[in-house]
Formats: structure tokens, sequence, C-alpha cells
């Protein structure tokens, strides 16, 4: 039995050192590898290189609501109104031979409700999706719809309201800025300018001018610096003003003749200068914005032409408007609105947590004409707000801001005259970033 049980044991060892041969002879199966996503320091916290890639990715967004009161004029306006915006973002960079190569997307839906936010939105709710900014930026190249090159977003900004300047509206483009280093640059731009017009009246009534097509664009240019006290830019644009109302005139001795109002070619100028002011306290700033338009008003009325031209719901008087220009109905000559503007702010942080904003501009417009025109007033707006950032992306504030408004001339609806209107709007925010 011990022969037998010693045979049997060697055999079975035997065929475990033959096992074990064979199996180390045949491949191993190794795990596939893990890729894990990187951290990419090289353009600011929160972007990671996609995986596979050499492209930094930062993935972005915000949620804000608004509670408004405005001052109703009627019993049918509303004086509460209510909107919840959200935004999602998408920030890709890479670095290439010829420059950063970067793609940036931004998308927003609104929902709003109620007269302080548009008389359209009068016992009314709507949803508005839009793409606020996509644009690809290759070398000193700018393609697509972004903050235009005429403002300068730089300025240290803090209301919520709307002032009278041209507050970092985004618009379609096609831009190429110089750098020169030490903070200095230069940009020039074809900017779409149907998101320019304001608009076009006949003579001394509000009735509205139609608009031809578009020709050129608006040529847009500007000259920038940045630097450690804050920045400052001077900024140009000529704008096309085209009507398509075929005018008839009777000439004694030739008859009655048909033709358009000429082609006008408006303008703006502005210079934007904002500083720091770390010694009043970190954060602290200063900002000035002065802008001059003959026949192009919208680069001084807040941003784009879609901007309310108030932050009310309407003055007790009647409500101003700024329009690009009037045609004359005997002579077919079109006059172009000029304008000017004064805004300016100072943001001041009483604690690292609580900043408030107090701000202010002026605006003065005149249509040159020998009639009175819905262009001609002069207004000013006086505001300010506070917030509190409990934690880092969260704001909690409030703002106020009054506007008094002298219209001169007669109100053609009614045939009385337009007196001094005033009224104000409270607004409360809260908005998170991240």
């Amino acid at each position: 039995m011990k022969l037998v049980k010693s045979l049997l044991l060697g055999s079975v060892a035997g065929l475990a050192a033959v096992a074990g041969a064979q199996a180390a002879d045949l491949p191993a199966k190794k795990a596939a590898p893990v890729e894990y996503v990187r951290v990419c320091s090289t353009y600011g916290a929160g972007f990671f290189y996609i995986p596979g890639t050499e492209t930094c990715l930062r993935v972005g967004g915000r949620v804000r609501a608004d509670y408004l009161y405005g001052e109703p004029l009627t019993r049918g306006q509303d004086a509460v109104g209510f909107r919840a915006r959200g935004r999602i973002q998408l920030d890709a960079r890479t670095a290439t031979a010829y420059g950063l190569l970067r793609t940036f997307v931004r998308f927003e839906i609104t929902r709003s409700s109620g007269t302080p936010f548009g008389l359209g939105n009068t016992g009314t709710i709507s949803t508005s999706p839009n793409v606020a900014e996509a644009f690809v930026q290759f070398g000193g190249l700018t393609a697509g719809r972004v903050v235009s090159f005429f403002s300068n977003g730089d300025l240290p900004t803090g209301h919520m309201g709307t002032l009278r300047f041209d507050d970092a509206p985004d618009v379609d483009l096609l831009a190429y800025t110089f750098t020169f280093g030490n903070g200095f640059s230069a940009t020039i731009s074809l900017e779409d300018g149907i998101e320019r017009r304001e608009g076009l009246r006949f003579g001394d009534t509000w009735a509205a001018a139609q608009y031809a097509g578009q020709r050129a664009p608006d040529l847009v240019g500007n000259i920038k610096y940045t630097g450690t006290w804050g920045t400052a830019q001077l900024s140009g644009a000529i704008h096309q003003i085209r009507s398509n109302n075929l005018l008839t005139f009777t000439y004694p001795g030739i008859g009655s003749v048909s033709d358009y109002p000429d082609t006008e070619y408006g303008f703006a100028i502005a210079g934007y200068v904002g500083v720091n002011l770390p010694q009043l306290a970190p954060g602290d700033a200063l900002w000035l914005a002065a802008t001059f338009a003959d026949g192009a008003p919208a680069y001084l009325d807040g941003g784009n032409s879609g901007t309310v031209i108030t932050p009310f719901a309407a003055f007790e008087n009647g409500t101003p408007t700024l329009v690009d220009g009037s045609i004359d109905p005997v002579t077919g000559d079109l006059k172009k609105t000029r304008a000017w503007a004064i805004a300016g702010g100072l943001r001041h942080y009483w604690t690292p947590t609580i900043r408030s904003n107090f701000f202010g501009s002026y605006l003065s417009s005149d249509s040159r004409q020998a009639f009175n025109t819905p262009a001609d007033f002069r207004e000013y707006r006086l505001g300010a707000n506070v917030f509190w950032q409990p934690v880092s992306g969260l704001d909690l504030g409030v703002e106020v801001i009054y506007a008094n408004t002298d219209l001169r001339g007669i109100n053609p609806a009614t045939g009385i005259g337009f007196r001094n209107s005033n009224g104000w709007e409270g607004r409360f925010r809260v908005q998170r970033d991240f």
C-alpha cells in the first residue's frame, strides 16, 4: 500500500508540473489600461483634458432668478415680473503652433412674465431659447457670435438694469485682433448691422419706415490696453442706413417722380476706462464710458437693438424712442439722429462677501430736424445695489434704479406737449455660477 500511495502521489506531482509548464507557455491576459481624466492647469481652474486628446475643456453654467417691480402706467399692466434663466457653456482650448485654438458655446433659455420685463410680456409668459455665444478663435481670428468689439467687456461693471452705453452685447461678427504685447491690442471687426438697427421714422410722426436690405456690415475697430491698474479702450463703428420706402414727389413742369431716400452712413465713437482701486478695498474699481453717435444710436443703448430702452413698463408721458433717423416725407431726405451719453460706476467691497455698486448715466438725443420727433429727449438714470456672496459662486442682490426723462415737442397721438416723466424699478436676484 505504501508503494501504491507513493506512486499515486508521484503521478499527481508530475501531472501538476507538466500542467504548470504548459500554462507558463500560454499568453497572459492583461487588464485594459485605465485612462484617467487629467487636470489641465494651463488655462485656469476647472479645465481638464478630454481623454485621448490634448484639448482642455471646461463645463460651466449659471442659474439666475429675477424678481422685478416696475411702476405700472395703466390698470392692465403688471407691476411685478418674474424671470428664470438657465445657462450652459462649454469652453475648449488647444495649444497649436499657430497660437491658441479656442471654441466656445453658450446656450441660454429664459422664461419671463409681467410688464416689467417688456410691454410684450403684459399678462403673458414667454420662453426664449437663445444661442448667446458661439465662436471660434484661432490666433488673432475670431468668428461667430461673441461680445461686440465696440464694447469693452473688461469694465468692472456690476449693475443689473440698463444704462446708456454699449454694455457688452453679443453680436455675430468676423474679426482679427493684433496683439502688440505689454497689454496693448487692436481689433478690426465686421459685425452684423441688423443687430444695431434702432428703427426709422417718418417726419414728426411715430409711423415706422421700412429698412432696405443690408448691403454692408458694420465696420468696427478698437485700440485697447489691459494691465494691472485696469483697462482703457477707444472704439469706432460705421453703420449703414437704407430705407425701402418708395416716395413720390411732384415737381412743377416735371410731374411726379418716385425714388428711394439716399443711403446714409452713421457712425459711433466711444471711450472706456476702468481703474482698480485696491487702496480702498480689495476688489474695488471705478469705470467710465462716453459715447457719441450720429445715425447709430444702438451703440449707446445698453446693448444691441433688442434692449428695452427704458427700465420701466412705460413713462407717464410716453416712452422715448431712439431711432437711426427720420425721413422727411416732403423732400425724402433722411436725417440721422445724433445722440451722446456718458455712464459710470463705482464698485466697493464692504467686506469680502458684501459688495455694492453705485452707477448712473446721462443721454441726450437730437434728431436735428425742423420738426419734432420721438427721438428728441434728455434722460438720466441713477441706481445702486448690494450683493451678498455667502459662498463662492452664489450671489443674492437687491437693486433700485431711478430714471427721469425730458421729452421735447408734441405727442402726435394726443396733440399735447410732452413734459418731464420719471419712474423707478426694484429688483431682487438670486444667481449661482458654476
